[in-house]
């Protein structure tokens, strides 16, 4: 699996870090894992095509030390699709991006 990984993180700063995950992502039903919905206009055009399977997401782990964003874009609703994928380019950047963002905003170091 292809990922973005932060880690050295306190186990304060995790604490955040779910928390605002819990806020801003979907559940997954693992304690440890959330979902994050990507707009539609960066859904690829097989994506964008399969509306039945709505929403496309990408994974965010969190661990005792770390956060995993996953550069693998899935759907929720069905596994055997042709359209979950490795991230696009643009994706790829939404999610960088969107880790970035998480960080500076909590004020997370590492």
């Amino acid at each position: 699996m292809r990922y973005y990984l932060i880690d050295e993180i306190s186990p304060d700063h995790i604490k955040t870090a779910k928390d605002f995950l819990k806020e801003t992502a979907l559940s997954s039903g693992i304690e440890s894992i959330f979902w994050v919905s990507l707009p539609h206009d960066l859904l690829t055009g097989s994506q964008y095509e399969h509306t039945g399977c709505r929403p496309h997401v990408f994974a965010v782990e969190t661990g005792p030390s770390w956060i995993k964003f996953e550069l693998f874009i899935r759907s929720l609703t069905t596994m055997r699709c042709t359209c979950p994928s490795y991230c696009s380019k643009q994706q790829a950047e939404f999610i960088l991006n969107f880790a970035e963002a998480m960080i500076a905003k909590l004020g997370i170091r590492t």
